[in-house]
Parts: C-alpha cells; sequence; structure tokens
C-alpha cells in the first residue's frame, strides 16, 4: 500500500520528521516494517502551508523518496507548522507524477492509504457522483484522487467528518452492488491548513496500521535538540518514526 504521516504544531524544517528519525517516512518508503508491501517507491509527495499564502505548496514525483536528491534540498530548507507527507506503493494505477499524493483542492490535502477492492469494477459509477465544476480537477487515475473528489463533493469544506462518512457510505453501497466484498480500505490524512484530520478505517474492520504521538515530549525524544515543540505539537503517522513503542497510540480501529 503506502506509508504517510502529518504534523501539526509549531514550524518546524520538514526534515526533521521526513528525513532526520531513525525510521522517518523517507526510510519507511524503503524499509517499511508494518506496511502491506517492505517497499513504497512509487512516488513521494508533500504538502505545506507558509505564512504569506492561504494555499499550501506541494511537491510530488514519481521518484522514491530515498532517491529524491530535489526532495532532500527542499525539506532543509522549508519550515511549516503543519505538513503532511506520503510515500506511494500502487495498487496498479501507473507511476506517474499526476498518481502521486497528497491531493489538493484550494486549501485542502489529502493522502490516502489503501485501495477500494475491484475499483475497475467501481470506478464507473463513483465518478459519476463527482461534482461536475470539480471533474476537470481530476488529472489522475487512481482511487484516491476519486475519493477526495467525492468528499469534497459531500461538503468536505464545512463538515469533513459528514463528509467522509458519506464518500464511505457510497463507495461500500457501489462496491456491494457490483459484487465486491468488503470495497473500502483506508487510513486518511487530511489537511486543511488550520486542522488535521487522521481517518482509520476499513469494510472488514481491520485496517491498516495508524499511530499518533502521545504528547510533545514524544517528539522530543524522537530529536533532543528541539527544545521549540509547542505543547499541542502532534505527529500522525503510519508506523512509528522511532523504537520508542510507548511514545506512540495506536489509533482505534474505524475512528
Amino acid at each position: 500500500m503506502c506509508r504517510w504521516m502529518g504534523y501539526t504544531g509549531n514550524p518546524i524544517f520538514l526534515e526533521e520528521l521526513l528525513i532526520k528519525p531513525t525510521h522517518s517516512l523517507v526510510v519507511q518508503s524503503l524499509s517499511s516494517t508494518e506496511g502491506v508491501e517492505n517497499t513504497n517507491g512509487d512516488g513521494f509527495g508533500v504538502g505545506w502551508y507558509g505564512t504569506e499564502q492561504p494555499t499550501p505548496g506541494v511537491y510530488k514525483s514519481p521518484q522514491p523518496g530515498w532517491n529524491n536528491r530535489n526532495l532532500s534540498s527542499i525539506a532543509k530548507h522549508i519550515r511549516s507548522s503543519m505538513f503532511i507527507a506520503h510515500a506511494r506503493a500502487t495498487t496498479g494505477t501507473p507511476v506517474q507524477q499526476t498518481n502521486c499524493h497528497p491531493f489538493n483542492h484550494k486549501n485542502w490535502l489529502f493522502v490516502h492509504n489503501g485501495l477500494l477492492r475491484d475499483y475497475h469494477l467501481v470506478k464507473r459509477d463513483l465518478v459519476l457522483e463527482v461534482e461536475p465544476k470539480l471533474f476537470n480537477n481530476i488529472e489522475g487515475t487512481t482511487d484516491s484522487e476519486i475519493m477526495f473528489n467525492l468528499a469534497l463533493t459531500f461538503g468536505l469544506k464545512k463538515e469533513p467528518k459528514a463528509a467522509l462518512e458519506r464518500m464511505t457510505g457510497l463507495i461500500e453501497k457501489i462496491g456491494r452492488s457490483q459484487g465486491v466484498s468488503n470495497p473500502v480500505q483506508m487510513t486518511l490524512g487530511l489537511t486543511n491548513g488550520e486542522q488535521l484530520f487522521a481517518v482509520r478505517y476499513s469494510s472488514e474492520n481491520q485496517s491498516r496500521s495508524l499511530y499518533h504521538s502521545n504528547s510533545m515530549q514524544s517528539l522530543q525524544q524522537l530529536h533532543p535538540e528541539l527544545i521549540d515543540f509547542s505543547s499541542d505539537a502532534r505527529v500522525v503517522v503510519s508506523e512509528p518514526l522511532n523504537q520508542m513503542s510507548d511514545e506512540w497510540t495506536a489509533v482505534a480501529e474505524s475512528s
């Protein structure tokens, strides 16, 4: 599948979480310990928010994270209080830039780990449910991008939780109408630049791994030299960024 992480707190350089930890997202892209695939090398992306623009900056590449010199360079120079990043392992769609996460629309960013089972059976019906004015924003061929546009269609901007519930319900309804067992497998990361949302859900109640840091102190355990983490700083990750398991809590099933 994929690996992703999100951060909210005081501004830090992207490399402090993307690259420096012993089990950083870049390391996970080459050597995942809790993913379906050990290697997630079908693209890498990161989206971040600054102080001078209302919409996020986005960098995406079909190169694997561990072999991307541009990523290493920008991560040393970009500081942000809210960012989300993704290492891709394709479930069948092409390896290309437009299929890399995060997907974005205006001030929203969206990443997905998982799949819609038998996507070829449900794709047409799902695409037809996307609001017409959003349709031309779809650039790639992934199920993830369709999920994002369905969530936008169902009111993500005003009611994030309700929109995600409607999106998931529609996918399960259409999937089952096509004879698909357990249509949805997902962990989701979303942000509008002000709040970070994380979702863990699957139709079979055996969802992919997802964790959150317990406190600001757990982030300082990653980098003792960083003494300026704000008290509300948190990280959400597909798998912990270090081996100190007591510093991380698994996100509950279906939450």
